[in-house]
């Protein structure tokens, strides 16, 4: 898969290991079609892990996908290595003025908090107006799900009586829409989180359609104005042991967590994760850039219409 990204970008070793093609820049030069411009903004703490998570996402596709990493400048990384930050990321001030084909607003571990108490939630909410102008379409993920609909269509977030944790089966729904295009009927995708928006704030808003939902972890997916704006709330983009960090982690700080769902073998946390999520993960990807990205910007990216 020819996803292009700077050379010495920490995952990129990983990436090959594990045979994924990462385009260095005198290939990306001979292509003769224009790459696809990807714009990550990277609200997770563990940024590296998040940012492999997402290459291997992105990873299943025959297009050329340039990838910028943006990161809030109202907040600091505690998490991630300055230098880091540094030498991959750049701020919204630097590309403000530009457009992209695409971009993914991540999760973010701040759900328990309300919106407006998260220190850069005003510079969210301007790069999030500033998308509708800027970006052919935007996937939301988790968290970032829960702020776009809160910001665009002001549908509120609550707090779950227990954390929504492991796989939980959905079904599809409007198959005819692209985005789910060779879904099956039933898939199983990642959940780590203690708030929702409720399925029947989504199902009542009219701007919304519904493509995917769970009787257990409520709306999987859902888009708006055409696909321009795509709200995934849990977190397909995980690996196989994400969510066992998450688990070990929180059980060595004495936490209240219960066994991730559908997760270990015989739920059993000694033995390892079995990973029944990633073709899905890949096929929303895959359609996400073809279907909503790739087949409805023109060549000259400065002419896309908005």
């Amino acid at each position: 898969m020819p996803i292009k990204i700077q050379s010495d970008l920490p995952v990129k070793e990983i990436l090959e290991q594990e045979n994924i093609f990462v385009m260095d820049d005198t290939r990306a030069m001979h292509q003769d079609i224009r790459p696809i411009q990807i714009l990550i903004l990277n609200l997770m703490p563990l940024k590296e892990e998040t940012e492999l998570q997402l290459l291997r996402s992105l990873s299943n596709t025959p297009l050329q996908i340039d990838v910028t990493f943006m990161a809030v400048a109202s907040h600091e990384a505690k998490n991630t290595s300055r230098s880091h930050l540094n030498k991959f990321y750049i701020s919204f001030e630097q590309v403000k003025e530009q457009k992209f084909d695409g971009m993914i607003i991540t999760g973010a571990p701040v759900e328990q908090m309300e919106f407006e108490e998260v220190d850069y939630w005003e510079e969210l909410t301007e790069i999030m107006e500033w998308s509708k102008s800027h970006v052919t379409s935007t996937i939301h993920l988790c968290w970032g799900a829960q702020a776009g609909l809160y910001y665009h269509y002001g549908l509120k977030k609550r707090q779950l009586s227990k954390k929504m944790f492991g796989l939980f089966w959905h079904e599809v729904q409007n198959r005819k829409i692209p985005l789910v295009r060779g879904f099956d009927d039933l898939f199983l995708a990642p959940h780590s989180r203690h708030t929702e928006v409720s399925a029947e704030d989504i199902h009542n808003c009219k701007a919304l359609t519904v493509l995917a939902e769970s009787r257990e972890a409520g709306v999987f997916l859902c888009m708006a104005m055409g696909g321009r704006q795509i709200f995934v709330m849990g977190h397909p983009e995980y690996d196989r042991v994400t969510l066992d960090g998450e688990y070990k982690r929180d059980k060595g700080k004495g936490l209240e967590i219960e066994i991730p769902a559908n997760y270990y073998p015989g739920n059993d946390p000694e033995l390892r994760p079995r990973l029944l999520w990633r073709a899905h993960a890949n096929n929303l990807y895959t359609n996400w850039l073809n279907y909503y990205v790739y087949q409805t910007t023109p060549y000259d990216l400065d002419g896309t219409p908005f």
